[in-house]
């Protein structure tokens, strides 16, 4: 007996330019498109896919679905539970501004690669790169969810590269994105500019690092930096599948895993009246999607949820399962991760360290379901009582991320947010994450 099934109309376009030192050398447009169906059945997931979008695929893939999920059933009964079965009716769109056309769009970089010839003639390279991405996603399911959700967004990168004092190169990139296309960035010349210049300046800071001194440090970490620590090393062990793989935070609500500075959320789609960058106001299984407070005051409070894991944990729904393209199965994922600003003042906060560092950009990282995490620090200087010194070269920041946050004596009151990366997790998903700079403990490499 079939207890569950879904279909999913799913679309995906990429526009991709690039400009290396003036060059055009990316210039892609793609179309993912296709049907999906889900069906449970005796207690098992049945999947199908096709790359079509009419009446008769449909059909057919839903078929599909369901006689995988009978063959599936051979492998013997499932235990039971009762899997959250709530419905949500809407359509959900983006109105923004004209897009721009690809002749505005090189022409804008080939006025950065001016720009940046003029005023940086010592720049060994200068890559800038644009992209808009959609996601439209039509869904119906036999418990009554029937709507279209739409997920916009776009980033521009600046990559500036030069040479230290030893001839090696260093670089340094700054994304900026937001919701809808390129137009709705609202940048203008000059704002690129006065973005460019910050870049630039600490490109040439770099030039002349110096190495950190290894071991624990007391370390405050940019909004930014903050907000990718507290995506990977607390995000993903609060996803209820990794809760159900054996997760560090399975048996820790209710418990402290931060400084009661520390509140940390999963948002749906708006914070304080506004709409976030990845808006999902109903997920890919048709649930309402709502806000799921993971820590809050540095107790563990909720996990994210879809609707197999609310019922195996007997908890609601939280609306996070999501698919990247047609032919994926809906995942628990993460929308808009952040840790909730506080009161301190980030000038404030460097100013009571006497010996530290302030980490300000990572270049990679890595965690898992213990909240162990190591990210590459590809910015940063030295705090010397209490002002900034000099850059430090490249280095690593390691970890528990339970440990670490426990250690949080100072969250700013600023409040970031940014969308221009992929969460990886069998699929790659657009997230948004963000927050306040926080004060902390933590280790980092040295020579």
């Amino acid at each position: 007996m079939i207890t569950y099934q879904e279909q999913r109309q799913h679309e995906l376009r990429i526009n991709r330019l690039m400009m290396v030192d003036g060059n055009l050398t990316g210039n892609t447009n793609t179309l993912s498109a296709g049907t999906s169906a889900r069906v449970l059945k005796g207690g098992y997931w049945g999947f199908c896919s096709a790359p079509a979008m009419d009446a008769a695929t449909s059909e057919r893939v839903t078929k599909k679905a369901a006689s995988n999920a009978e063959a599936m059933a051979g492998f013997g009964a499932q235990p039971a539970y009762d899997m959250p079965l709530d419905s949500h009716v809407g359509e959900y769109g983006f109105n923004g501004r004209p897009p721009m056309t690809q002749a505005e769009r090189v022409e804008m970089l080939e006025a950065l690669n001016a720009l940046c010839k003029r005023k940086y003639p010592g720049l060994r390279s200068a890559t800038f790169m644009m992209q808009e991405e959609s996601h439209a996603k039509r869904l119906s399911t036999s418990n009554g969810s029937r709507g279209l959700s739409s997920i916009n967004r776009a980033a521009v990168y600046l990559i500036l590269t030069a040479e230290d004092q030893h001839g090696q190169p260093v670089e340094l990139m700054q994304a900026l994105s937001g919701k809808g296309g390129v137009s709705d960035l609202n940048l203008t010349m000059d704002q690129l500019e006065a973005e460019l210049e910050t870049l630039h300046s600490h490109l040439q800071a770099k030039r002349f690092a110096v190495a950190p001194r290894g071991g624990k440090q007391t370390v405050v970490l940019s909004p930014a930096l903050a907000g990718m620590l507290a995506h990977e090393a607390m995000g993903h062990p609060c996803e209820a599948d990794s809760v159900l793989g054996g997760a560090v935070t399975s048996h820790l609500v209710g418990k402290p895993v931060a400084s009661e500075l520390i509140t940390m959320v999963d948002f749906a789609h708006s914070f304080r009246g506004e709409e976030l960058m990845i808006p999902v106001y109903v997920d890919d299984e048709g649930t309402e999607a709502r806000d799921a407070v993971l820590i809050e005051n540095g107790l563990l409070k909720q996990f994210m949820t879809s609707r197999e894991t609310a019922g195996r944990l007997g908890i609601p729904s939280t609306g996070n399962a999501r698919a990247y393209k047609f032919n994926d199965e809906p995942l628990v994922r993460m929308r808009n991760t952040a840790i909730l600003p506080g009161s301190s003042k980030l000038d404030e906060m460097i100013g009571g360290v006497e010996d530290g560092y302030y980490l300000m950009k990572t270049g990679n990282g890595q965690a898992d379901s213990t909240s162990e995490f190591m990210f590459g620090i590809s910015l940063a200087y030295e705090i010397k009582n209490g002002k900034l010194g000099s850059a430090i070269t490249d280095t690593t920041v390691s970890g528990t991320a339970i440990d670490m946050l426990k250690t949080v004596d100072a969250v700013s009151d600023d409040m970031y947010w940014e969308c221009n990366g992929y969460c990886g997790k069998k699929q790659p998903m657009v997230v948004s994450l963000g927050g306040p700079a926080i004060r902390a403990r933590v280790h980092i490499g040295g020579q």
